[in-house]
Formats: structure tokens, C-alpha cells, sequence
């Protein structure tokens, strides 16, 4: 009866929310500064071991030092105020907060916006921290850019912190000030690892579109919360020099662990009621730093090493109800006291409402029980009838909202294909959704098999004991559901044992929900990063994976009812099955054409590494455009490498492209340098020479000098029937020389880093 339980809890939660209220009342008196040490600059508490100046014995040392200095307000240059800067670092001060139970301890300042093209802006950097005791906020921080067509990057010195891209749409999707990649904003999560330093730069940006928000481009960290609560619309940033960034601090073990080993402990264990001395515990993720709290109960400043003060929670009349409260040091206990007897009920937790009465016999308490069981009674059947009554309209909305889904997401119009014949019923299934989230387990995370832009897939066991693929997106554009339906109508008819199939949909979820065939083995780029190391690929293998693949696309492109473009082939798409054999997975940006039709034009979809500079260019996706992306997965197989990686020139770090990098290498007839070492041991150099020239024909910049799919297969189905031992493939085994393709063309290599920049 989950209603009943709903509602004590409410209750429960009403009585906790009253006598929790006077338990966080503090002793005002408690000091957070040393003796005769200012304890405000202007509106902002400063506590020790942050200190004002000039007397040292404010502060811990000289990172701590706060001056305090007279600025003009930013909205009437008439009026000055006091404003504190952390002197160490020159950052204005916006507030110190110490949190309780040993988490980080921050600071707020005003970090600069970072602009690339704004007439009268100053282009600047965030402060460089590295060696004080600060540090940028993974937890409250997250970066922000803003500008059409723009790619902002941050880097610090162990590489790229935070990458993201932005466009603009000639939409009114903007004109409500949030932030999302298709008006001109985008986000970047920061890093779990330690920040101090760190620079903002634009990687890329098509300085011929014209923002039609504002023509202005930058990119800041903020703090996320204020961030979401102060702004209505994120361009007013525009107008700003700077925003407010959190930091958390910590102080030094080795520094300062002498100094606070007044109840120094690895574990704040042991603690009582009657224990008021602060204690300084470890960071869990850093154990050469360390935090100061008081103990449960207790309230002060722990870093001026003296006893904490007991917060007296009797002082709200609330907190035991009509019993009554006894408050000790670091808690309190609720009693009640009849017949001359005492029941003590908590001890500062989760037992403060809890009454205690004594029964008697008395007639007047014997009425009082059969009242209260009728009224008991009475109240547990309104409340009976009440879950049922909530029962049957919680189901008539289900029932309601799950045809509503299925409506919206196309399923009449998937019903009338069935219906039509068009389409094969063994092949296509409609699932419904309690059938998905019983084989998942209703979507657990350890369920989870991949997560990717278009959403993530769970693995699932049906009914009938087979292993499916469940993918759930993450979004659904009502404007595209139409095609989705066709999409899924025309790859429930491909049929090849290297494209994964289909075995039906869930419609009647907020989104579409794709079934799949399992396949077991991974990833064809877990294996060429050797994150599989128990099954390393052979040469044999690359060629039959490499082959196979060609193969499907060529299908995919000239075989199939109507000629379908992946849109984003690359080596985490393809799947290995349990012989090993190549499987083309993860249709999501896919579209099907008129056999009539060239090319397609849509918005630029795929993964950098592998997207067409021709595509990103022209936004033109062609049959060739997937050729250039299988050309990086060959390039993969010979080599081993990611198709973007990081790469050190002198003392600055830059992306590099597995493309630009095989290129170049081969025009400088470097080619067997980077070629990986299980392909040099086991290949010939006819058959890695003859495999690359094929690669280096796929990545041509021109669309039109590349070849089909069909003669990739043909050409890499060759080199695969040379290696069995025959006659003629003994003759032909002595060098092919490299053939110098004029129709390649001339590679801008820093322009094709850039195309390709990771994010």
C-alpha cells in the first residue's frame, strides 16, 4: 500500500521539517577570526586562515592574505565600495564557504571571459594557480563557449581539459536564453583530476557565417549554479568582464599537519557527545591535503584551534513536540514524564518526535485505545479506498500516455507499413515497453553496454531467453519521426550477415526504444588499442575485419532497395561477433536517398577523426563521404593508433590527425615507421604497401577522385586471395612501388587538424 506510506512519510516529514528548524541555529557569538583581527570586507565574512592584512598573524601565510580595497560599483561609477582580493592571486573575493562533514571548503571569485572577436574587449586568461594551495572546482565549475560555428578548447599542461562546439540555426530555438549546442552555446564538463592552470583558445571557427545572435564569440569558466540561477538569457555574458568561479582549498599535510594535530585523525571515528575539540581529517582523493571540521553537534571555526561550541537545539520549542528537551553537549534528548517516570527517546538523531507513554489500566486510557483504534480503523479503509480509487486512474493515465507515445512517435504510421505487407512481421517487431524493462532490468546501469551522442544501449534478455540489444536515445525530433519510421522500415529489409540486424521497436516510450541483435565480442576499437589484450587482431584478421566491412558498405551503398549512407563509420561502431566477424553497427544518424540522388544535405553529423572535409564544408554527404571515414578505420588497422591523438611539439601540446599524420608520413615515404609492429611481423611489404596506397586513395580531400566501396572490396578481396599460397602470388610477391596519385591532391595539414580537432 504504497499510498499509506506516502503519506505517513509526508507526515513524518512535516513534524522532522519543524524541529529541524531551530537545529541549525548557531551561537552567534562563535568568533571565526583571530583576536583583534577585521573580520569583514565589505558584505563578504572573512574566517580564519584567510586574513586582512598588514598584521601576519591574521592569516595562516600568504596565501590567505586578503586586501581589502575601495572599487567602484559596476553600476554607478559615483559609488565606491569595499571589495576583497585574494592578494596571492589578484582575484576579487565573492565569499568563503566551509562545508560540513569534512567536504571541500571553497572560495568564490570573478574569473575574466575569455573573448575571440568582440571590438573594444580585452582578451584575457584565467589566473595561473599552480603552487598555491587553490585549485578549480570540478564539483561547481563547468565551461561555457558562445559564438556561431565555433569550437572553443581549454588546455592546461597535462593536454585538452574541456573541448565543445557550438552552431546556429536560423530558428527562434535561442530566444530563450538557454544554453544548448544548436543557438550558439555550448557546455563542457571539466576533469576529475586536480586543475590549477589552464588556458582557453578557439580551435576552429567559419568566420564567413554570420552569427545572427550578435556576431560575438568567447568562452569562460562559471560557477554552474550561478551560472543557471542568475541569468535569463546566457548572451548577457556578453556585456560582462567577468563571472564568478569556485575554488575549493585545502592545506597542505606536510605543510600544516603539525600545526593542526589537535585531533588530527585518518577517520573522524570515536567521536562523542562530549568531545568538543575540532578535528582535521584526510581528502579521500588527495591524502596529502586535509580538511578541519567540528564534531556532529558542534559549530565554530576548527582552524583557530579552539573548542567548538555546542549548538543548543532545545532553543527551538519544536524540537521534541510536547515532550520535553534536554539539551548536552554536542546533542540533546527528548523525554516524556508520567506516573513519576522518565523515558529518554533519542540522542540527537533520527528518533526526535518519537513519544514515550506509560499504559495503564485506567478506564479512561482504555476509551482513549478503543477510540483510537476505530478511529484507525476508519482511517486505514479511507485510505484503502483512496489507493485503489488512485490505483485504477494511475492506470487509466498509463494506458492514456503510452498511446499518446505511440501516436506521437510514428506508430500508426509503422502499423499501416506492417499492414501493407511491405514489410516482413518476423523480421520487425513492435516490443512493448514493460517486455524492454523487464529484459533490462528497467534500465539498470549495469545493464549499460555502450553510451554515445545518440543515446545509450543496455543489454537485455527476452522471454524466450534470446540476448538482445535495447538503445534508448537520449532525445527525439518530432519533425524527423516520419523519416525514423522509414529508416527503421528500410533496415528491417537489409539483409547481410555484416550489417547488424534489426529485430524491432518500442513506441510507446517518451522515445523510440531499438531493438537489436547482440553481438558479444566488443568493439573493433577496443581491439586496436589493445584494451582486449587476451585476443590481439592478426594481420589476417585486420585484412578479413577490413574486407568484410567494405563489403557491407558497398551493399549499404548499391545492393540495397534503396542506396543508404551510414554518416558515421568508424572503428566503436563496428562490432565483433562471437567468430569474430565484422558487424556495422549504430544507424542513428543514417539516411536512405532516391536512387536518383547524388548526395544529401543535412546538418553536419559524425565523430571527429573520421568526418569528410568535403562533407563539413559543403554539409554534402555523399557515398564518398563514408568512403574517407572507412579510409581512417583502414588507416587504424595498419597502424594501431586513434584517429585523433595528442601530440607534443617542443613544450606546447596540439591534436593530431591519424589521417593528415598517414598522409604526410607516406609522401616522406615514412610509412613503414607507423605502421603498427604485429602488421610489419606478419604482412609482406606487398600487401601493407598495396593496402595503403587503398587507404591513402579512400582519404583523397576530393570526393570525386575516391574510390566506390565496391572496388575497396574487390581491391582488399585480392590482397586476402594473395596470401593463400599459389603460384602466382610467389611471382607477384617481390615490391610494388609507391605510385605517386596526382589526383590526391595537396594536403593542408593545419587545416585538416583542425577539420578533425577532437573534443
Amino acid at each position: 500500500m504504497n499510498i499509506i506510506s506516502i503519506i505517513l512519510l509526508l507526515w513524518r516529514i512535516i513534524i522532522l521539517s519543524c524541529c529541524y528548524g531551530a537545529a541549525t541555529t548557531s551561537a552567534a557569538s562563535a568568533p571565526i577570526a583571530k583576536p583583534n583581527c577585521t573580520t569583514h570586507c565589505g558584505d563578504v565574512a572573512i574566517p580564519y586562515p584567510f586574513g586582512i592584512g598588514p598584521n601576519k598573524d591574521c592569516y595562516l601565510d600568504e596565501w590567505f592574505q586578503i586586501d581589502c580595497r575601495h572599487t567602484n560599483s559596476t553600476t554607478s561609477a559615483n559609488y565606491s565600495r569595499q571589495a576583497p582580493f585574494l592578494k596571492s592571486v589578484n582575484l576579487e573575493l565573492l565569499s568563503i564557504t566551509f562545508e560540513d562533514g569534512g567536504g571541500a571548503q571553497s572560495v568564490q571569485v570573478k574569473n575574466p571571459i575569455t573573448f575571440f572577436s568582440r571590438e573594444g574587449k580585452e582578451t584575457r586568461q584565467p589566473q595561473n594557480l599552480t603552487g598555491s594551495p587553490f585549485i578549480y572546482s570540478q564539483r561547481d565549475n563547468i565551461f561555457i563557449a558562445v559564438g556561431c560555428d565555433l569550437f572553443a578548447r581549454m588546455s592546461s599542461d597535462y593536454g585538452p581539459v574541456a573541448v565543445c562546439g557550438s552552431i546556429c540555426r536560423n530558428t527562434t530555438d535561442g530566444d530563450s536564453g538557454d544554453c544548448y549546442d544548436s543557438n550558439g552555446c555550448c557546455r563542457g564538463i571539466l576533469p576529475t583530476y586536480e586543475l590549477t592552470n589552464f588556458s582557453i583558445d578557439e580551435i576552429t571557427s567559419n568566420s564567413s557565417t554570420s552569427d545572427a545572435k550578435g556576431d560575438c564569440k568567447y568562452a569562460f569558466l562559471v560557477d554552474k549554479y550561478w551560472f543557471a540561477d542568475n541569468l535569463t538569457n546566457f548572451r548577457d555574458v556578453k556585456d560582462m568582464d567577468s563571472v564568478p568561479v569556485v575554488l575549493d582549498w585545502m592545506l597542505n599535510v606536510h605543510d600544516y599537519g603539525e600545526r593542526f594535530s589537535v585531533g588530527f585523525r585518518d577517520k573522524p571515528d570515536n567521536l562523542t557527545g562530549n568531545q568538543s575539540t575540532p578535528f582535521c581529517t584526510r581528502n579521500w582523493y588527495n591524502r596529502n591535503t586535509m580538511i578541519c571540521d567540528c564534531p556532529p553537534g558542534m559549530e565554530g571555526n576548527p582552524y583557530l584551534l579552539q573548542p567548538c561550541e555546542d549548538i543548543d537545539e532545545c532553543e527551538d520549542s519544536n524540537v521534541c513536540g510536547d515532550d520535553v528537551c534536554e539539551n548536552f553537549l554536542g546533542g540533546f534528548s527528548c523525554y516524556s514524564k508520567m506516573n513519576g517516570r522518565r523515558c529518554t527517546h533519542s540522542s540527537g538523531y533520527d528518533y526526535r518526535t518519537t513519544t514515550c507513554h506509560i499504559r495503564t489500566k485506567s478506564e479512561t486510557e482504555i476509551k482513549t485505545i478503543i477510540l483510537g483504534l476505530g478511529s484507525g480503523v476508519g482511517l486505514l479503509l479511507l485510505l484503502i479506498g483512496a489507493w485503489w480509487v488512485h490505483k485504477i486512474v494511475k492506470k487509466k493515465k498509463t494506458i492514456a500516455r503510452k498511446k499518446m507515445f505511440f501516436k506521437r512517435n510514428g506508430g500508426l504510421l509503422l502499423e499501416q507499413q506492417l499492414s501493407s505487407g511491405k514489410v516482413n512481421v518476423d523480421k520487425i517487431k513492435l516490443f512493448n515497453s514493460k517486455e524492454l524493462e523487464k529484459s533490462t532490468n528497467n534500465f539498470s546501469i549495469d545493464r549499460i553496454l555502450g553510451q554515445g551522442g545518440q543515446g545509450t544501449v543496455y543489454k537485455g534478455m527476452l522471454a524466450d531467453g534470446r540476448i538482445v540489444a535495447v538503445k534508448k536515445s537520449k532525445m527525439v525530433d518530432k519533425s524527423m519521426l516520419s523519416e525514423f519510421i522509414n529508416e527503421v522500415v528500410i533496415l528491417s529489409q537489409i539483409n547481410h550477415r555484416n550489417v547488424v540486424q534489426i529485430m524491432g521497436c518500442c513506441l510507446e516510450t517518451e522515445v523510440p526504444l531499438l531493438v537489436y541483435e547482440f553481438i558479444p565480442n566488443g568493439t573493433l576499437s577496443q581491439y586496436i588499442q589493445e584494451q582486449i589484450e587476451e585476443f590481439p587482431l592478426t594481420w589476417d584478421m585486420r585484412l578479413q575485419i577490413a574486407t568484410e566491412i567494405a563489403g557491407a558498405l558497398s551493399y549499404l551503398h548499391s545492393s540495397a532497395s534503396f542506396p543508404i549512407y551510414h554518416r558515421d563509420i568508424k572503428s566503436a561502431n563496428i562490432l565483433l561477433d562471437e567468430k569474430y566477424r565484422a558487424k556495422i553497427a549504430d544507424f542513428g544518424t543514417s539516411r536512405s536517398i532516391s536512387i536518383d540522388q547524388t548526395h544529401l544535405t543535412t546538418c553536419v553529423h559524425g565523430t571527429f577523426g573520421y568526418l569528410d572535409p568535403e562533407y563539413f564544408q559543403s554539409s554534402q554527404f555523399t557515398e564518398k563521404s563514408d568512403v574517407y571515414s572507412f579510409g581512417v578505420v583502414l588507416v587504424e588497422l595498419l597502424t594501431g593508433q586513434k584517429p585523433i591523438s595528442a601530440v607534443t611539439w617542443s613544450q606546447e601540446e596540439e591534436y593530431r590527425s591519424l589521417a593528415t599524420y598517414f598522409i604526410t608520413s607516406m609522401q616522406e615515404d615514412r610509412l613503414f615507421d607507423i605502421v603498427d609492429a604485429r602488421v610489419l611481423k606478419e604482412g609482406s611489404e606487398t600487401e601493407i604497401q598495396v593496402v595503403a596506397n587503398l587507404a591513402r586513395r579512400c582519404l583523397n580531400l576530393n570526393g570525386r577522385n575516391r574510390p566506390t566501396m565496391r572496388e575497396v572490396t574487390s581491391e582488399l578481396e585480392a590482397v586476402q586471395m594473395s596470401r593463400k599460397p599459389s603460384i602466382s602470388a610467389q611471382q607477384n610477391s617481390d615490391g610494388v612501388d609507391f605510385v605517386e596519385d596526382e589526383s590526391v591532391g595537396h594536403w593542408d595539414v593545419e587545416s585538416l587538424s583542425e577539420v578533425s580537432a577532437s573534443y
